[in-house]
Protein backbone atom coordinates (compact mmCIF):
# COMPACT_ATOMS: atom_id res chain seq x y z
CA UNK A 1 0.00 0.00 0.00
CA UNK A 2 1.27 3.46 -0.83
CA UNK A 3 0.46 6.76 0.82
CA UNK A 4 1.24 10.29 -0.22
CA UNK A 5 3.72 11.66 2.30
CA UNK A 6 4.01 15.11 0.72
CA UNK A 7 2.86 16.75 -2.48
CA UNK A 8 3.07 20.11 -4.23
CA UNK A 9 2.36 21.35 -7.71
CA UNK A 10 4.45 23.87 -9.63
CA UNK A 11 2.58 26.14 -12.01
CA UNK A 12 3.50 28.97 -14.34
CA UNK A 13 0.56 31.35 -14.62
CA UNK A 14 0.30 34.09 -17.24
CA UNK A 15 -2.13 36.86 -16.33
CA UNK A 16 -2.77 38.46 -19.71
CA UNK A 17 -4.22 41.83 -20.62
CA UNK A 18 -7.75 41.93 -21.92
CA UNK A 19 -7.32 42.67 -25.61
CA UNK A 20 -10.46 44.73 -26.20
CA UNK A 21 -9.97 47.07 -23.23
CA UNK A 22 -8.19 50.41 -22.99
CA UNK A 23 -4.54 49.85 -22.02
CA UNK A 24 -4.61 51.59 -18.64
CA UNK A 25 -7.81 49.79 -17.69
CA UNK A 26 -6.40 46.44 -18.88
CA UNK A 27 -3.23 46.98 -16.81
CA UNK A 28 -5.33 47.71 -13.73
CA UNK A 29 -7.43 44.58 -14.35
CA UNK A 30 -4.32 42.39 -14.53
CA UNK A 31 -2.97 43.78 -11.25
CA UNK A 32 -6.35 43.23 -9.58
CA UNK A 33 -6.54 39.67 -10.92
CA UNK A 34 -3.08 38.85 -9.52
CA UNK A 35 -4.04 40.36 -6.17
CA UNK A 36 -7.33 38.40 -6.08
CA UNK A 37 -5.52 35.16 -6.98
CA UNK A 38 -3.09 35.56 -4.07
CA UNK A 39 -5.90 36.58 -1.69
CA UNK A 40 -7.87 33.50 -2.76
CA UNK A 41 -4.95 31.23 -1.92
CA UNK A 42 -4.65 32.87 1.50
CA UNK A 43 -8.41 32.73 2.12
CA UNK A 44 -8.54 29.01 1.27
CA UNK A 45 -5.53 28.30 3.48
CA UNK A 46 -3.50 26.94 0.58
CA UNK A 47 0.19 26.82 1.39
CA UNK A 48 2.28 28.31 -1.41
CA UNK A 49 5.58 29.90 -2.34
CA UNK A 50 5.98 32.32 -5.22
CA UNK A 51 9.18 31.35 -7.02
CA UNK A 52 9.13 34.32 -9.39
CA UNK A 53 6.82 37.12 -10.44
CA UNK A 54 7.66 39.12 -13.55
CA UNK A 55 5.82 41.95 -15.26
CA UNK A 56 6.24 41.66 -19.01
CA UNK A 57 6.80 44.57 -21.40
CA UNK A 58 3.14 44.48 -22.42
CA UNK A 59 2.05 44.74 -18.76
CA UNK A 60 0.99 41.13 -18.34
CA UNK A 61 2.31 39.22 -15.33
CA UNK A 62 3.90 35.77 -15.21
CA UNK A 63 4.02 34.03 -11.85
CA UNK A 64 5.84 30.79 -11.15
CA UNK A 65 4.34 29.29 -8.01
CA UNK A 66 4.76 26.14 -5.97
CA UNK A 67 1.61 25.37 -4.02
CA UNK A 68 -0.12 22.75 -1.97
CA UNK A 69 -1.82 20.05 -3.99
CA UNK A 70 -5.34 19.39 -2.67
CA UNK A 71 -5.04 18.96 1.09
CA UNK A 72 -1.94 16.80 0.98
CA UNK A 73 0.84 17.72 3.40
CA UNK A 74 3.59 19.80 1.78
CA UNK A 75 6.54 18.33 3.65
CA UNK A 76 9.67 20.40 3.02
CA UNK A 77 8.71 21.44 -0.53
CA UNK A 78 8.02 25.02 0.52
CA UNK A 79 11.10 25.53 2.71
Amino acid sequence: MKRVKAACITQTLHFQLKEDAEREYALRLVQEEVKKYKAGLDRQGTKYKILSEETQLDGSVIIEIKKQYNTSPVGNYLD
